[in-house]
């Protein structure tokens, strides 16, 4: 029999706050038509992206973090000292280590948080929050940080007309605590390895280093097959996650999907046969392919202009670079 005491956590997890940070510098379409054959009408029609936010060199990945975490902790009524734990999801953090979690954690004032980085790609907020959830109810702390932030526009290359106009920058946080009824669904995710090379990292930082390559790495993908996946395999994900939670698309209040194209938005509002009174998310427009940070800034936006409100239920589904893939159903903060 074993002597390990059992642990002493709240018996389910919810959002309690969240908060945003998009950098002060928007770019609209003609600034990347500058660099690439193509046009306004073309770039909305396959997208639906008007504007993008840039970062300037101030506004670094730990900055934006520590932004939109102020905002979020304030959000949700607690002190920075509270926080037991910081999970940040990115790909765009150059420093190999340390994470930049704990850079965060010590800035925002945190007691000692346990701290990490997780990198899986568009899917990061899902995991980040799947992982929150599981330490509350594990009781290794009470309230935990997720935070999705990127600088894709250091991964992107201007001259490739398939992604140029894609990614934008910013960083979206929510607070994650004890809940005394289920406010976070079970997660569905996973990957598919196979299909890795859809979306993926040019060539390794090492070849750049090595010179056996002039251009700096960036993000690439295989437009066709990407949209082909995430349309088709992730309305299934996205209705396993409905079905773990135990309620249909009748019962929905707010799709929140990853921002990546508004084709793809559509297309799984279709699919889903989503009511015409859910609130669908769409970010997308003025803030671009955020990657890990499109969640909770379109959560953020939504609950800001009133379009969402507190206590609404939420889908919420991440998928890309993995290619891999998380959805749940959460009740709004």
């Amino acid at each position: 029999m074993s002597k390990i005491k059992p642990s002493k956590g709240a018996p389910y997890a919810r959002i309690l706050g969240v908060g945003g940070y998009r950098p002060t510098r928007v770019v609209p379409n003609e600034v990347i038509l500058e660099t690439i054959d193509s046009s306004d009408e073309w770039i909305r029609s396959r997208s639906g992206i008007e504007t993008r936010h840039w970062a300037s060199d101030e506004e670094t990945v730990a900055a934006m973090s520590i932004e939109a975490s102020g905002k979020a902790i304030a959000d949700a009524g607690i002190s920075a000292e509270q926080i037991g734990g910081v999970i940040v999801s990115t790909v765009s953090h150059f420093k190999q280590t340390p994470a930049v979690a704990t850079e965060i954690a010590d800035k925002l004032g945190t007691n000692k948080a346990a701290a990490f980085d997780i990198s899986a790609g568009c899917a990061g907020f899902g995991y980040g929050l799947t992982l929150a959830k599981g330490m509350i109810i594990e009781g290794s702390a009470e309230y935990v940080l997720v935070i999705g932030v990127e600088r894709l526009s250091d991964l992107t290359d201007l001259e490739d007309r398939a992604t140029a106009f894609l990614f934008g920058d910013g960083a979206g946080a929510v607070v994650v605590g004890p809940s005394k009824e289920p406010a976070i669904g079970p997660t569905v995710w996973g990957s598919e390895g196979d299909k890795s090379e859809t979306i993926k990292q040019t060539v390794p930082w090492t070849d750049y280093r090595e010179g056996s390559v002039a251009k700096f790495p960036a993000i690439t993908q295989e437009g066709q097959a990407v949209f082909r996946w995430a349309v088709f395999e992730m309305a299934k994900v996205a209705q396993q996650a409905l079905d773990a939670a135990g309620i249909t698309p009748d019962d929905l209040d707010v799709f929140i999907p990853h921002q990546a194209n508004e084709r793809i938005i559509d297309s799984m509002v279709k699919t889903l046969k989503l009511p015409e009174h859910v609130t669908v998310a769409r970010d997308v427009r003025t803030t671009g392919n955020t990657s890990a940070a499109s969640i909770p800034l379109a959560m953020e936006r939504l609950l800001a202009t009133g379009e969402a409100k507190s206590g609404d239920t939420a889908l919420v589904i991440g998928f890309g670079a993995g290619l891999v893939y998380a959805a749940t159903v959460v009740t709004l903060p």
